[in-house]
């Protein structure tokens, strides 16, 4: 299946059935009335996050989602049935955005949410509605009112606890294999992975998700490569893996390349979390894995871990210091919210 994570959508809410005009007209009954029933309410559209999902793919055939209208009034003072609401189910993680890609509707994060997009018409009042005692035979009705429509954006953003970054052939995709059951792409040329990638890492009896996507490079804010879109799905991580390949010429170089796509890029990335790592030592010999190693020190302001994915020297330091992260995180956000109490005063 292919992966896609933006779609474009049209939807359209039901329009209301219109009231009816009718009289009672029965043989021996002299007093017969206004007896014209209510127009049904137009269906809603909803969207629901649904397990069972990981991509919006869906939505690139089938772009125009439209509710049924309410059916009309009928005599007797038969109410119009009500148009049926459709539900567009997305993955978990979606974002539902305006058509400007800037005001966010809803961040549906967990299975089973629900909101409510484009509510349905009314129905229009048949003539019995509008019987008085000084207009007793009434000859209108009102129309159904007309549904809602509007353009949508719907972007998904993996959930993962923590994410891969850095640049192309940097061996993110070999950690995520060596971690865990994924199996990514693994080549010897750029931009070998074009889309991200999850994987559930166990360590030391617990478990996190780990999310890997396409490398960075310089004006990748410009658009240049693959751009820096695929950022979006490491923004909701707790912590991010920066990885550097160690066999470049400098190492300091590199990781300050992808860090300012990343201040680039903004949404809050630059402020999460990061532990820097140089990968492929297993390539360098002791005098370049030193000299390596106080380039990149240097560059991000602390002592980089060392790691190589190939041999696994240093992939169980490393996934222990992203478990430690994890853990503070999600006990800060277990932990009750403390509300300050002014102390009494007579």
């Amino acid at each position: 299946m292919k992966f896609l994570d933006q779609a474009k959508v049209y939807i359209r809410s039901g329009d209301g059935g219109a009231g009816c005009v009718s009289f009672r007209r029965e043989k021996f009954i002299e007093f017969g009335g206004p007896n014209g029933g209510d127009g049904g309410r137009g269906g809603d559209v909803w969207a629901e996050c649904v397990a069972g999902l990981n991509t919006l793919i869906d939505y690139r055939y089938q772009q125009h989602h439209k509710a049924s209208r309410g059916q009309h009034g009928m005599g007797a003072n038969r109410t119009g049935a009500g148009g049926k609401d459709i539900v567009l189910k997305v993955p978990q993680g979606t974002e539902i955005l305006d058509e400007d890609e800037e005001t966010v509707i809803a961040d549906l994060t967990e299975i089973g949410q629900r909101v409510l997009l484009a509510k349905g018409g009314n129905g229009g009042f048949g003539n019995a509605h509008f019987k008085t005692s000084t207009n007793q035979a009434p000859r209108r009705a009102n129309p159904g009112q007309e549904g809602e429509e509007r353009w949508l954006w719907l972007r998904l953003k993996l959930i993962a606890d923590a994410g891969l970054v850095g640049l192309p052939n940097a061996g993110k995709s070999t950690f995520l294999a060596a971690v865990t059951a994924a199996k990514p792409k693994i080549a010897d040329y750029p931009f070998t992975t074009l889309h991200p990638q999850l994987g559930v890492v166990r360590v030391d009896q617990r478990e996190f998700v780990l999310a890997d996507i396409p490398g960075l490079i310089e004006g990748a804010h410009e658009g240049i490569g693959l751009g820096d879109r695929f950022l979006g799905h490491v923004e909701r991580c707790r912590v991010l893996l920066h990885l550097v390949d160690g066999t470049q010429d400098d190492a300091g170089k590199a990781y300050k390349t992808v860090r300012d796509e990343i201040e680039a890029y903004d949404h809050g990335l630059g402020e999460k979390i990061e532990i820097v790592a140089l990968s492929k030592i297993d390539s360098l010999d002791k005098d370049a894995r030193k000299k390596q190693v106080k380039k990149l020190a240097k560059a991000c302001g602390r002592t980089p871990l060392e790691l190589s994915a190939h041999s696994g020297e240093g992939v169980i330091e490393a996934l222990r210091e992203i478990m430690k992260v994890i853990d503070a995180s999600r006990a800060h956000e277990a932990a009750p919210a403390t509300e300050e109490v002014a102390p009494w005063t007579p």
